[in-house]
This record gives structure tokens, C-alpha cells and sequence, in this order.
């Protein structure tokens, strides 16, 4: 480990100590970290302080990068960036994927339990955080707008099971900080994910204990939140570790990297092994472990997802062939019409 002044500095902004081989010694291309991208300029910070640096039409950096930049003509430029240690994304329509962040330890979950509670898309949160290899923690929300808090919480915990972390709390409490200080050590990333109005901000100043970042009101209409924040923001806590804050995420889809077993089903997993037969689908087939035992409303999302992510997971040749077929389909449905018509 070492005790280099510049290490020390970027380690306040969790720079991770295997990086250190790949650090030019020239003194020209400095390491910093991406705390925030712009349409032609990044955000960056050295450990020590915050400037402006550009970067080039190709390049893709994100918040949680870490760079190499250099004086260029008088102007600070992004030279290259370091390998990512992991990589947060969504998919899109059409079979792309968005990436959101990079190089995050624990991705915080943030859910309301008033009318934002919705397990479903808290597996879909779950999938997104283990695909990357980041530990999630669930942090549920507004348990005081709730007559049924109590049973929701017990749900929750049932979904995520013994390897999930699922804490509660008021965002605005500083008993929420201390509860997550496991997670906030020197050296460690975290990212806010959730809808929006579900706290993230809020819960974010809490950890700063400063207020940094803008909070709204939710719409006392069907409890929908306003985006307050509207970029992806790295900002350093008291603690040494480091928090992104993100715009809500409205749509998430599977991005083809998830593993259904992995953090949000592993209950389903454990029982299909029972099943009678060893490609079970849990719909009809005789002796189905999982069919009874799985919430009925859950095992669907469960066959939902399986649908997704064998979509998201075609190749782009896969895609294009279904495509044709789609449209072959569409032209032979409109001449049996045209000709029935006539």
C-alpha cells in the first residue's frame, strides 16, 4: 500500500491501489476522476480539487472514471481513460444498452413504501446491481406515508433473502448515516438508484451532512416524483468514500448482462431444483417445485424477465433475422386480406 501524497489524495476519491501500476511517472498525464460529464467536458477531481477538462468525439466517459489528462495548448484534456473496474447499465429499446455509471462498490436501492413501492421494479434494481458485480443495499423510504409499512418491509426482505442488506428509514435522518457506515468507509463508491421522489437526494445530503444536492416534493397525484437531479454527480463524503447521485430512472430494461439466479430469484432457483423435470417452466408441468410455493403475481414478473433477457441476450444477427421474419410475416398477412377482399 502506499504513502505516496498523490495516493494518499486520490484514495479521499476511491482510488483503487491496483491502479497504481498504470500511472505514468512523466509527470504529464496526472490521474483524476470523472465527478460529472457535460456534452463536450468533464468534471474531474484530483483528490485534492475540481477543474474543467475537455474530451475527444468517441471518447465515453462516465461518472466514477478514472483518467489521465493533460495541459494541452493551455487547456486541461482527457488523454485516456484507465481500465473500469465494473460497469452500470440499462437497456434500451431496440436491443442497445445506456451506461450509467463506473467503478462502484455498492449500489444503494431506494425505494418508498408509500406509492412507489413496487417489488417488481426492485428486481429489476436487484438484476441491474448484480450484473455489474456491485453489492446492492436496499434502503426503504418513507415508512411513515404507509399504514402497511411493516408487512411491506417483511416482504422485501423475503424477496431479497439472506445476501441482500434491506435497511429502512427516514432520508432525512442522521440515524440512516450511521446505519449505513459499513458501506461509507475510505475508499469505497456508492450510487443512489430509484425512481424518481423516492428520497435519493435527500438521503444523499443526509450522508454529506450538508445539503448538496436539490430535494422536491412528490405530486400528491398517485405519489409521483419530480426529477430533482438531472445529471449523474460524484461527491465526496466526510468519511473518505465517495456517492454518485442519479437522475430517476422512469424505464429499466434488462441489458442482456443479468443472471436471473443471481441476487433477485435465487428462492425460484433453489426450488426448480425439486421440479420433476430438469427444464421445468413452472407453468403446467406435473410436479412443478416452484408453482405454489412462488407468489403467483411474482412468478409471472419472474417469466417476464426470462422473456427480456433472452431478447436482450440475441445477437444483433438473431435480431435482424426476427425482424425480416417479423416483416415477411406482416407482408403475407396483407396480401391474405387484400386477396380475401377482392
Amino acid at each position: 500500500m502506499s504513502s505516496h501524497p498523490l495516493h494518499d489524495a486520490l484514495r479521499r476519491i476511491g482510488f483503487p491501489f491496483r491502479y497504481i501500476p498504470l500511472l505514468p511517472e512523466d509527470g504529464q498525464h496526472l490521474p483524476a476522476r470523472v465527478i460529472a460529464r457535460h456534452r463536450d467536458r468533464c468534471e474531474l477531481h484530483d483528490g485534492s480539487h475540481a477543474f474543467d477538462a475537455l474530451f475527444s468525439p468517441g471518447e465515453d466517459p462516465l461518472a466514477g472514471d478514472w483518467v489521465l489528462w493533460q495541459e494541452d495548448g493551455g487547456e486541461r484534456r482527457i488523454v485516456s481513460l484507465l481500465p473500469r473496474l465494473n460497469l452500470l447499465r440499462r437497456g434500451r429499446a431496440g436491443g442497445e444498452s445506456q451506461p450509467l455509471v463506473a467503478n462502484i462498490d455498492t449500489a444503494l436501492l431506494v425505494m418508498g413504501l408509500d406509492g412507489n413501492y413496487k417489488p417488481n421494479r426492485l428486481e429489476r434494481f436487484l438484476l441491474l446491481a448484480r450484473a455489474s458485480e456491485t453489492v446492492p443495499v436496499v434502503v426503504l423510504t418513507k415508512a411513515d406515508l404507509c399504514d402497511e409499512a411493516e408487512a411491506r418491509i417483511a416482504q422485501v426482505r423475503r424477496l431479497c433473502g439472506d445476501t441482500t442488506a434491506v435497511l429502512h428509514g427516514d432520508a432525512r435522518d442522521p440515524v440512516l448515516r450511521e446505519v449505513l457506515r459499513p458501506w461509507c468507509s475510505e475508499g469505497q463508491t456508492l450510487v443512489l438508484l430509484g425512481s424518481s421522489g423516492v428520497g435519493k437526494s435527500t438521503l444523499c445530503n443526509t450522508l454529506l451532512g450538508t445539503a448538496a444536492q436539490a430535494t422536491g416534493a412528490v405530486s400528491a397525484e398517485g405519489d409521483r416524483g419530480r426529477h430533482t437531479t438531472t445529471a449523474r454527480r460524484l461527491l465526496c463524503l466526510p468519511d473518505g468514500a465517495c456517492v454518485i447521485d442519479t437522475p430517476g430512472l422512469r424505464e429499466l430494461r434488462l441489458s442482456g448482462d443479468e443472471t436471473l439466479g443471481d441476487g433477485a430469484f435465487q428462492d425460484v432457483v433453489r426450488l426448480a431444483e425439486h421440479c420433476r423435470y430438469r427444464d421445468c417452466g413452472h407453468g403446467d408441468e406435473p410436479d412443478c417445485a416452484v408453482r405454489g410455493s412462488v407468489d403467483e403475481a411474482r412468478l409471472q414478473n419472474y417469466h417476464k424477465l426470462e422473456r427480456e433477457l433472452a431478447h436482450a441476450q440475441q445477437t444483433a444477427l438473431q435480431k435482424r433475422a426476427a425482424k425480416q421474419a417479423d416483416k415477411a410475416l406482416h407482408r403475407e398477412l396483407k396480401r391474405f386480406y387484400r386477396d380475401r377482399d377482392r
